[in-house]
């Protein structure tokens, strides 16, 4: 392949991209600039190629195109701010590398992902968190408070875990919770605080997949004016639930540097917010939990083994709704009058087929698919005092794919790519709607990272 085809391909590939593109010369000046990055800093190519950067890019300070062409500097994961043309602030994660050849500094080149929006998102669950979480307000919380009362649950080995938690709520260790998506750490989480000798003060939970890397440690930690372009000073969850307890919510999806951190905040009892050079001292219990068990993610390196020891004082395992379906109509009975109340109706009683097909499901969704299963049945309802088996909406792959047959001729129809695509894409959707259409909470039932899933929606266009 010429050099004339390999930049052809080059600018082809950076059309479709979803980051923005920017490369500038040795000079200085610009020479690719894509339509990604144009959206993002409100330009056009006509305005920006050809042009010094300089000229074009008056107010931005401390530059990482520039730095990285006048320093020979690799520069990963920077976070940048700026205004652009229409005077709205713009944060980026910035990427940006030097273009040498035989020792000669060419070009550089600047990949921007915009992050904007997500940043806007967590500077308002800090104020929010904040505002809700003050000491002085713990009476009038607007969150739901959970306690052991608000637990269903008869099983054996849901009374053992009901026993633990309550042990647990009397002591200040930390807590790590292990359960299967759906199974209800949360509400455990909630119960030993809200029982415990904390109650009077904050209770933070914060799912880690929720989150990106890059802005993570920021919200944990809290940042200080100065540490990067375009922060300011601003109290961390460590700040905010101190005195109190903080949920750590998917923990094995916390980055390792940032595990060696959250280490040292609970041995050291302090925090230093990014930027920053000032420790703060912090009273914070420390609840984990994972929907993967401790022994995997500490064989697959999800998570410091020294870190784990720190946060395993008091380990609780919920088991999952199969294994406990003496407790399946328990529950029912409860999400019955819950949503009767909900929706102004007046269902007694489930009917016997019902009953048998409830018990007879496996729930990969655990106590969440259940509940969503009578509140889905219950909706329906008009006048009919009795859920029959006919409301009890359940499906499943294996269901759908019962005949294996059937599912090689539909590979052969359509191909295996395709295929593969119209089911992730059904899965995608049903979940983002039965999620009200929250990206972090749809993300985490795929187990994804938000930024994967954002891709997702936009490659199947659901909305």
């Amino acid at each position: 392949m010429k050099l004339k085809e390999y930049k052809m391909l080059f600018m082809e590939l950076i059309k479709y991209i979803n980051e923005g593109v920017h490369v500038i010369d040795r000079d200085g000046k610009t020479i690719i600039y894509n339509e990604r990055m144009a959206d993002l800093e409100k330009l056009t190519g006509k305005e920006v190629i050809n042009k010094p950067f300089q000229d074009v890019f008056k107010d931005v300070e401390d530059s990482t195109l520039l730095k990285s062409l006048n320093n020979r500097t690799v520069i990963k994961d920077k976070n940048q701010a700026y205004i652009n043309k229409y005077g709205k602030e713009i944060t980026t994660i910035n990427t940006t590398i030097p273009i040498i050849d035989e020792d000669n500094v060419v070009a550089a080149l600047e990949i921007a992902q915009n992050i904007t929006q997500i940043k806007e998102m967590t500077d308002t669950i800090l104020e929010l968190q904040k505002d809700i979480h003050k000491p002085s307000e713990s009476k009038n919380m607007r969150i739901r408070q959970y306690r052991f009362h608000n637990i269903t649950g008869g099983s054996a080995s849901f009374k053992k875990t009901l026993e633990i938690a309550k042990r647990a709520s009397k002591t200040d260790a930390s807590v790590f919770i292990y359960g299967e998506t759906g199974t209800g750490k949360e509400l455990i989480a909630q119960s030993i605080h809200f029982d415990g000798i904390r109650k009077d003060k904050p209770f933070i939970a914060q799912n880690c997949a929720a989150i990106p890397d890059s802005l993570l440690e920021g919200l944990l930690f809290g940042t200080a004016k100065g540490g990067f372009t375009g922060a300011v000073d601003r109290e961390g969850l460590f700040e905010q639930a101190n005195g109190g307890t903080l949920l750590l919510d998917e923990i094995n999806s916390m980055p390792y540097d940032t595990q060696a951190k959250l280490l040292r905040v609970l041995q050291e009892g302090y925090v230093r917010r990014v930027g920053g050079t000032r420790d703060i001292p912090v009273d914070v219990r420390i609840i984990a939990s994972s929907n993967e068990p401790a022994e995997v993610i500490i064989s697959n390196g999800k998570i410091r083994k020294d870190l784990f020891y720190r946060l395993n004082i008091i380990s609780i395992s919920i088991p999952p709704l199969r294994d406990r379906k003496d407790d399946i109509l328990l529950l029912c009975e409860k999400f019955i009058e819950k949503y009767n109340d909900k929706f102004s109706k007046d269902v007694w009683i489930l009917s016997d087929k019902a009953k048998e097909k409830l018990l007879a499901h496996d729930y990969p969704g655990n106590v969440l698919e259940l509940e969503n299963l009578i509140m889905g049945a219950i909706s329906l309802l008009d006048d009919e005092h009795v859920i029959n088996e006919n409301f009890i909406n359940i499906h499943s792959v294996s269901e759908s794919r019962r005949n294996n047959a059937d599912f090689n001729q539909d590979v052969r129809d359509v191909g295996l790519v395709n295929l593969v695509e119209s089911v992730e894409k059904n899965v995608i959707h049903s979940l983002y709607i039965e999620s009200g259409r929250n990206i972090s909470r749809t993300a985490g039932l795929l187990k994804i990272k938000r930024q994967t899933l954002q891709h997702k929606l936009k490659k199947y266009d659901i909305r």
